[in-house]
């Protein structure tokens, strides 16, 4: 297991500092980072929490999985690395709009 969590559900308001120390009362948290919108700032609800060991990361998602926060219920798993994406970023497709060819 990592010690790095995902935290879904969070309070729209809620600061990075307030998840540290959520997350603070069942170990060492070495960072806590809230996934912004790029165009407004505005938080998307989600954010990750890296414990110091994976045992403190063990019992923070035992304690605060499906716990409340603001109002919102919490999910907490272990992050999963980020899926890099394969092609040149316009998709897939049939060469041709996608159209079958009459000939």
């Amino acid at each position: 297991m990592g010690s790095k969590l995902y935290v879904g559900g969070l309070p729209y308001a809620v600061t990075e500092q307030q998840l540290a120390e959520t997350f603070g009362a069942h170990g060492t948290v070495a960072s806590a980072k809230i996934i912004a919108d790029k165009f407004t700032g505005q938080s998307r609800g989600f954010g990750f929490v890296e414990m110091s060991s994976d045992a403190e990361a063990q019992a923070a998602i035992t304690a605060l999985h499906g716990s409340d926060m603001g109002g919102r219920t919490l999910t907490v798993n272990e992050a999963k690395p980020m899926e890099r994406s394969g092609g040149g970023g316009f998709g897939g497709g049939g060469g041709r709009g996608g159209k079958r060819d009459r000939w």
